[in-house]
């Protein structure tokens, strides 16, 4: 059977052209060469998940850190998370002030940072936001219960006064109807 095939003719041979015909290669770009927009992105979330674990006292610690640092869109940045971590009053204003100068910032250093910036401090202004409405709600429940108060005042005055009034003799009880007429005069 082999010798069969080996007696075969040959097909034909026709003419065969080379195609070069383009093909994407995709090959990974090493994390030096990413968008610096990327690089920074990273950084920052990176950073936040390692002020979230801090205590108030290493907060601290690291505020100072950033104020004895060089001013620069990354330091301003972090020194804005932290101020927002603190959860101390007037740390978030303070937060939020550091953010608007660094998304205002002409800088060419500037501009991979303020995307973030920008997201963070409508975060920021939000929680600021919330944190004066829950202020306005503890107000009013304040006014609320001070209201009550005066009026449990006045309710035991009103009370006291009842109470003080002299009693009233209680009316003589009504003749029982026996059908015995009271005698005529």
């Amino acid at each position: 059977m082999c010798l069969a095939t080996a007696c075969a003719p040959l097909p034909e041979v026709t003419d065969v052209k080379q195609v070069k015909v383009p093909v994407r290669v995709d090959v990974p770009v090493p994390v030096s060469v990413r968008d610096p927009v990327d690089q920074a992105n990273r950084h920052v979330l990176e950073y936040a998940e390692r002020l979230r674990r801090m205590s108030l006292p290493e907060l601290q610690q690291e505020i100072v850190r950033l104020n004895e640092s060089p001013v620069t869109p990354v330091s301003t940045l972090e020194l804005a998370l932290v101020f927002g971590q603190t959860r101390i009053p007037g740390d978030l204003p303070k937060a939020i002030a550091l953010l608007e100068s660094l998304t205002r910032s002409t800088e060419p250093d500037a501009a991979p940072w303020q995307p973030m910036a920008r997201m963070t401090l409508a975060r920021f202004l939000d929680l600021r936001r919330l944190e004066e409405q829950v202020d306005r709600q503890h107000l009013q429940l304040r006014e609320s219960q001070r209201r009550i108060d005066q009026l449990n005042e006045k309710l035991e005055a009103l009370k006291a006064i009842e109470r003080s009034l002299a009693p009233r003799p209680a009316p003589a009880p009504a003749p029982a109807a026996s059908g015995v007429r009271p005698a005529s005069p």
